[in-house]
């Protein structure tokens, strides 16, 4: 296999092998930057404390807490048929996500760095029935071995941005020797499919955005009440998953926006929670009154701004604002996910950099069910407009759910593509039990 290989994929295998005694030093780094979790660092080197449960076993690999989510739904309806679940991610945050949102008999582990050394000891482990890698985090040793070893692999929710497919083009030898070791690619949309069989995808469908099929992310009762409770009678926006660059910003829009609507409170969600404590010094440093969610403290009467800087409470901020603006938008970095924000009744806003979900932002906004803001003067304007009328803010928030409703069905499409190796595996089952 390797003599069929692309010059520029021997050359990774030759380098990514020659250059494991590194490992420990960027380990080393990525531990003191909070990047990894020290009491699991041996996962990263192929080596596990579980046990391979019996029978047969799905692999599923995501990136991060995006892919994680949108395999959720998937991961529910495999569970029901009675087969194992091993998840991999390749981030803390992804990690404490899985820890709070799935059962626990789905088996999380970080995913190998892409050494042949430590990829060939996570295999040899896990020996995997099924493996099916989320949208594109597509490491060549990982997938070059699961391949020689004749392990199924299918990418679902497979997504090609705009960005990545002219990078991608000028190494079409590359690119088209990993995604030919995929059986199937399963794409979110008709571009994507483009992109994917353009590059040297082999049987690529169609199959839509799982992340549409999300279910609403949960809520404990008791702190949402506890919240509502000192929040009551205030007008409450929650700006989720921001980061470095759009903080400032949204400061400002607080101060703008207070003048019209007294005992505002902004919530702000940082996508990585360890800028908490910086976010709270720069609102600080404004002249506003911050609080830390992380410091277990609940915004008091004069807090303008709280910061959520915890894991896996974004459901608890959406159901209680009325008005969300999605963060990761106005910075170049694509946007994020606004699918769970709608299913929880939240008006949306959103600035102009969302192509990590263009497909989504461009049916939102073209059904009124989202507004764009480019500048601090506009999002003060957009949010403004919402907060002081409900009417026109629910129409919007109808119209943004029968746009979900209408672009859904990945899940089912999905596992219909899937149904010929989910028989398989049922088969083994049965033979096994037998």
């Amino acid at each position: 296999m390797a003599g069929r290989l692309p010059m520029t994929l021997r050359v990774y295998q030759t380098l990514s092998a020659a250059a494991l005694p590194l490992a420990p030093v960027v380990m080393r780094q990525r531990l003191r930057q909070g990047k990894e979790d020290a009491a699991r660092i041996n996962e990263r080197r192929g080596l596990s404390g579980e046990v391979r449960p019996h029978g047969p076993l799905v692999w599923i690999h995501g990136a991060s807490v995006g892919e994680v989510l949108a395999a959720a739904g998937l991961i529910e309806r495999l569970r029901a048929l009675n087969l194992g679940i091993l998840l991999t991610s390749g981030t803390v945050t992804s990690a404490a996500i899985v820890a709070k949102r799935f059962s626990s008999d789905v088996i999380h582990q970080y995913v190998p760095y892409d050494s042949p050394r430590y990829v060939s000891r996570f295999l040899d482990h896990w020996q995997p029935s099924l493996a099916l890698f989320v949208e594109s985090d597509l490491w060549p040793n990982l997938i070059l071995a699961s391949s020689a070893r004749r392990l199924p692999m299918v990418l679902i929710n497979g997504r090609m941005s705009q960005r990545s497919f002219p990078r991608w083009r000028r190494m079409s030898a590359t690119i088209g020797a990993l995604l030919g070791a995929f059986e199937v690619c399963l794409a979110q949309s008709e571009t994507d499919t483009e992109r994917f069989s353009a590059l040297g995808g082999r049987n690529v469908v169609t199959t839509g955005n799982l992340k549409l099929d999300v279910p609403a992310p949960p809520a404990d009762a008791a702190r949402l009440e506890r919240l509502m409770a000192v929040t009551r009678g205030r007008p409450v926006i929650v700006a989720a998953s921001t980061h470095p660059g759009e903080e400032e910003i949204l400061v400002e829009v607080h101060r703008e926006l207070k003048g019209y609507f007294p005992g505002l409170l902004s919530v702000i969600v940082p996508r990585h929670p360890a800028r908490g404590e910086a976010i709270a010094g720069m609102v600080a440093a404004s002249g506003l009154l911050a609080a830390l969610r992380s410091h277990e403290d609940l915004p008091t009467a004069t807090t303008d701004i709280y910061v959520a800087d915890t894991m896996g409470e974004l459901g608890l901020f959406y159901r209680l604002a009325p008005v969300v603006f999605m963060g990761g938008s106005l910075v170049e970095h694509g946007g994020q996910n606004p699918i769970e924000a709608v299913k929880l009744g939240a008006a949306i806003v959103h600035g102009p950099h969302i192509f990590n979900f263009t497909d989504v932002y461009d049916a939102l906004d073209a059904a009124g069910g989202a507004r764009q803001a480019e500048t601090c003067e506009t999002l003060v304007k957009r949010i403004g407009q919402w907060l002081a009328d409900p009417v026109a803010r629910q129409s919007s928030v109808d119209s943004a759910a029968r746009v979900v409703e209408h672009l859904g069905g990945a899940l089912d499409r999905t596992l219909a593509a899937l149904e010929p190796y989910l028989l398989q595996l049922r088969l083994e089952t049965g033979a096994a039990r037998a």
